[in-house]
């Protein structure tokens, strides 16, 4: 089953990779939709900022305790079963999830729901390479990546539309049934062993870390991913619990302003990607997102200002009459802004540890090194914010998170320029 027709659809033919897409599928329709109804616990408990960073803290820090002795398992394990109890932990947090009275439950199912986002996300990122053939690898990757960007999309907007009208229950008992359903087809579908390709002697990370952090390029990498991490988890978490408790947005209302976001990222990522390949210079696309990410951070609690700029507006859809009120304008625009500013980043982003690996022939160890680095900012980042929240006002929080994401900006190209990126020192040697 390698999929030889040409183009992505064409792999939508493939059983296999169905099997695998749809754990992409069911893992991020999940965390989108959860993201909503975090804002709705914080304003059914009252929740402080400090509390309200311990959503994003406690989700991260577990994912973060787990990435590198998961990473091992899936290479040297069954990865086909380390998936299925993936999707189960995630069945496990939804049924955890519909039975919370308390902030402390809360947090605790968000410990349960880390652990299989995490299992789903690495596992299935990994056996997507594996079981790909060599000459489409790009291709199921990809594609790989566009259903969870599609799902999450859905999540916005289907997760925000089900708990708006049916509730926590119904939500996630859909939820349950299509990470059911994609366990399902992994356990059909799926080849019995499509991990386990490394020898467990051969897997000592540690030297190979040292030798991609002696390089200054890897090291601004690394520093850029802590500030910007930092940022980014503080307004994801958020701006959503800043929507529903400041203006009284409903979950549909709420995913809408994620959804477009998302939708702007979607639109201009693969556009932007075909200028980094032709232009070159990654490292300016990186230091370009990123000033517009803070940009579009900082304009989130200009919607303080809304009432007086904007009417509210009446709208109609799918049977629902919705009322959007004036804050809904500016910080839909302010995402948008976040959405454009990640498709400028990402793909130079990626490209760039995947070179840098590539110099050591070492790739899997720059891309843990990127994960880790974001999960650092995204443990401190919330929690941070939240404190800061509490004790000022919006305006220091999110403008602090702006600030932090332009100084790891502007300290990694000065770091990025001291050596020269594999590449270009190969260029120049030629």
């Amino acid at each position: 089953m390698t999929g030889d027709g040409r183009g992505a659809l064409s792999l939508f033919g493939n059983r296999e990779f169905l099997a695998i897409a749809s754990t992409a599928f069911a893992r991020s329709q999940a965390y989108s939709t959860i993201i909503i109804a975090l804002a709705l616990y914080a304003d059914q408990f009252q929740t402080t900022g400090f509390v309200e960073g311990l959503f994003g803290t406690v989700f991260a820090f577990t994912q973060l305790l787990i990435v590198l002795p998961l990473g091992r398992k899936i290479d040297t394990g069954n990865a086909k079963r380390i998936l299925l109890i993936g999707l189960g932990v995630n069945v496990l947090a939804f049924v955890g999830f519909s039975l919370v009275t308390t902030v402390s439950h809360v947090l605790l199912v968000r410990v349960v729901q880390g652990v299989g986002a995490s299992i789903l996300w690495i596992t299935g990122t990994t056996v997507t390479g594996q079981i790909s053939p060599d000459d489409t690898r790009g291709r199921w990757l990809g594609t790989y990546n566009q259903v969870g960007a599609f799902s999450s999309l859905a999540g916005d907007l289907v997760g925000g539309l089900l708990l708006t009208v049916y509730g926590f229950t119904f939500t996630y008992a859909v939820l349950a049934a299509v990470t059911v359903s994609s366990g399902v087809m992994v356990l059909l579908y799926l080849r019995e062993n499509p991990g386990g390709k490394t020898d467990p002697d051969e897997t000592d990370g540690i030297e190979t870390f040292r030798s991609l952090l002696s390089r200054a390029a890897i090291r601004a990498l690394v520093i850029f991913r802590l500030g910007l991490s930092f940022g980014k988890m503080a307004v994801l978490i958020f701006l959503p619990i800043y929507a529903r408790t400041n203006f009284g947005m409903s979950p549909v209302l709420v995913g809408g302003i994620l959804a477009g976001g998302k939708l702007t990222k979607t639109i201009t990522q693969g556009v932007v990607g075909d200028y980094t390949d032709r232009i070159g210079r990654k490292h300016l696309f990186v230091l370009a997102g990123a000033l517009i990410y803070a940009l579009g951070t900082a304009l989130i609690p200009l919607a303080e200002f809304a009432a007086g700029l904007f009417p509210p507006v009446t709208v109609a859809a799918v049977g629902q009459v919705v009322t959007l009120p004036p804050a809904f304008f500016p910080l839909f625009a302010a995402f948008a802004v976040c959405g454009v500013a990640d498709s400028i980043r990402l793909p130079a982003s990626m490209a760039l540890f995947v070179e840098e690996g590539e110099h050591f022939e070492a790739v899997a160890g720059s891309m843990s090194l990127r994960s880790i680095a974001w999960k650092i900012g995204q443990v401190v980042g919330p929690v941070t914010v939240g404190v800061l929240w509490d004790a000022t006002d919006v305006f220091t929080a999110f403008w602090t998170a702006s600030l932090l994401i332009t100084v790891g900006a502007i300290v990694f190209v000065f770091l990025y320029r001291i050596e020269p990126a594999p590449e270009t020192a190969k260029a120049t040697a030629d």
